[in-house]
């Protein structure tokens, strides 16, 4: 699938070419050299689909002297690390909850520094048309994570079949469901599995990513997720804290966001994916909080 694809990480760094990154590429794809004033800011992503999306920022920032690399990453634990460790300088794969969630748990010194959208969390089915068609007995697999089983969970709570309790965390658990409409199973897997399990349970919550690079359309879920107003699942692109003490770097960040909030992402997200992202949080300065 797509997002296994991987793209090479380093390569060799023209005398005159400055790299953030610890392990920086200079060359351009054509082997010509970097300008003297070209950065290589690498990017940490989750799919190939990102890729598409991040297109028309990666062309401008040509012309503003940051050469933006894609880094691939093909699960949802590793790219925090590799960006609080420095392997790359920024990453977009996650919403706000997902980071809180991950800075907390193991002490990441990162932060967002601007929003790119948010996109759905449906439920999808290869054997029934509609929720009313799933009964007693049934399977739905949602992911395993605790913020985005947490937001699957008030999906299916929304879709009638589970009652969440009252005094239930944000990220409600297993543990938080006070009754099942439907006597279903809940199975937690990988997030990047699930879409491949369509066929051995009866539905399943896929993160929106997976299911673009599965082929799934917003149309095709039996349920469509409600809760494209919170904020804390807005996506967003994090960097290290220190790096933003570096007045060239945070300039570059900068960039990067400025790159990404245009019109022609917004083109990207209406015709080559029928407006499956939504932007959210555009008119929000993450840098001068």
């Amino acid at each position: 699938m797509g997002f296994k694809k991987a793209l090479a990480i380093g390569g060799i760094v023209a005398a005159a070419g400055v790299t953030f990154a610890g392990c920086g590429a200079g060359a351009s794809g054509n082997g010509s050299a970097e300008k003297a004033d070209t950065v290589t800011v690498k990017l940490g992503v989750v799919g190939a689909i990102y890729e598409d999306l991040w297109k028309p920022a990666q062309e401008k920032l040509k012309d503003e002297g940051v050469n933006l690399e894609f880094v691939q990453f093909s699960d949802y634990v590793t790219p925090n690390n590799a960006l609080n460790s420095g392997d790359i300088d920024l990453n977009a794969f996650q919403h706000h909850i997902y980071l809180d969630t991950e800075v907390q748990q193991y002490n990441y010194s990162i932060e967002p520094v601007g929003y790119t959208f948010i996109i759905p969390l449906n439920l999808y089915s290869n054997k029934v048309k509609s929720v009313d068609e799933i009964k007693d007995g049934d399977t739905i697999a949602i992911p395993d994570d605790l913020t985005n089983g947490g937001r699957a969970l008030k999906v299916l709570a929304s879709a009638g079949l589970i009652k969440l309790k009252d005094n239930a965390n944000f990220s409600p658990t297993l543990d938080d469901i006070e009754t099942y409409n439907k006597k279903i199973t809940i199975k937690e897997l990988k997030a990047n599995t699930i879409p491949s399990t369509l066929n051995d349970v009866t539905a399943a919550i896929i993160n929106g990513n997976y299911a673009l690079d599965f082929g799934l359309k917003t149309d095709e879920a039996i349920f469509k997720d409600t809760s494209l107003n919170e904020e804390k699942y807005w996506n967003l692109v994090a960097a290290r804290t220190s790096d933003l003490q570096d007045p060239k770097k945070k300039e570059a960040y900068e960039k990067v966001i400025k790159a990404f909030q245009t019109e022609d992402t917004e083109k990207v997200f209406n015709d080559k994916f029928g407006g499956y992202f939504i932007k959210v949080g555009w008119d929000k300065d993450l840098f001068n909080k």
